[in-house]
């Protein structure tokens, strides 16, 4: 199998966030597979590879991995002579992709965006991982409500919080964790509200790591079901809807979960996130990419691409004929 670059612009504290641990996770896993490397694109860093010196070497072979939503036009031109694959997280950027570049989504939600707006590349889906560190210590649990205040509402940290606050322990961490599964452990309720978050920034919830990880750890989850959330969340059934109608109505059905024995929530389905599994489907996909690569090589498409003047033409097209119909039936 050809080797992977996974293209990220640098890895110091100025570009922590959840798509760069995702990221990692993904190339540690195909680094137990074949060869892949993580190549740095902004800042150089001594122990990464830089890409302005990955693409300078005669002869450079392999797939680059891009997927930093902002950058990836520019890194898609930059690499237009290469291989390459999209790793999709977040959707709603507004750029296109072109056939000859496949997509790996990392939910079914972005792989229907992109199976709606490039209908002609190759789409695959690959779940983002939970570590095996995230399981149920079956531990005493201090913590009632746990909310992470980054990505949360207004609502959840000014309304919700504060009302919760007069009859149990509420937790709101705004510091650094160096742990996340030790404190999922501790609390039996967790909140995740990150719909206003996503809508201010103009793009999509693209998997939403923490509530499955909770779930993953024994926590009663109540979330907004926005995004890359809506492939996991059953409302009702694995999770509670968060956000629904009244302050007061998340109230009641927070403190009812905090003092009614509930049966356990059925966590089968977390199997498929698990590095096992998440694996497996690597390599499948890994391979498929190879296979497509190889046929890319030696024949040129012949499927055209999905444009906003070609649909503009047939919408146009679709109207004249209505009016057609509507002037034949009006004589």
């Amino acid at each position: 199998m050809r080797q992977l670059y996974f293209l990220v612009p640098g890895t110091t504290k100025s570009y922590h966030c959840g798509g760069l641990w995702a990221e990692l996770k993904v190339l540690e896993l195909a680094q137990s597979l074949g060869s892949a490397t993580l190549v740095t694109y902004r800042q150089r860093e001594p122990e990464h590879l830089f890409l302005a010196d990955v693409i300078r070497r005669p002869q450079t072979e392999g797939i680059f991995v891009v997927s930093w939503g902002f950058h990836v036009p520019k890194l898609l031109a930059q690499l237009r002579n290469y291989p390459v694959v999209y790793h999709a997280h977040s959707t709603g950027y507004g750029f296109a992709i072109p056939p000859g570049v496949p997509i790996v989504t990392v939910s079914r939600n972005s792989m229907g965006y992109w199976g709606q707006k490039a209908p002609h590349a190759p789409i695959y889906y690959l779940p983002n991982v939970i570590s095996d560190e995230f399981v149920n210590r079956g531990e005493d649990r201090d913590i009632d409500v746990l909310i992470m205040a980054r990505k949360s509402s207004p609502y959840l940290l000014k309304v919700l919080a504060p009302k919760l606050e007069k009859d149990v322990r509420v937790e709101v961490v705004d510091y650094f964790v160096p742990s996340l599964a030790d404190l999922f452990n501790r609390s039996r309720v967790y909140l995740y509200d990150s719909a206003h978050y996503w809508a201010v920034q103009g793009v999509s919830e693209g998997f939403g790591l923490q509530p499955l990880e909770a779930m993953a750890c024994g926590c009663r989850v109540f979330s907004s079901v926005n995004g890359g959330l809506a492939d996991y969340l059953d409302p009702g059934f694995n999770c509670e809807q968060i956000g629904c109608y009244d302050s007061g109505y998340d109230v009641n059905k927070i403190l009812r979960v905090l003092n009614t024995p509930t049966p356990p929530v059925n966590l089968d389905f977390l199997q498929a996130y698990r590095p096992l599994q998440v694996r497996q489907k690597l390599q499948i996909i890994w391979r498929a990419l190879d296979e497509f690569f190889d046929y890319q090589s030696a024949h040129k498409g012949d499927i055209r691409p999905l444009t906003g003047w070609g649909i503009g033409y047939q919408r146009l097209q679709k109207w004249g004929r209505k009016v057609t119909q509507l002037l034949k039936k009006s004589k």
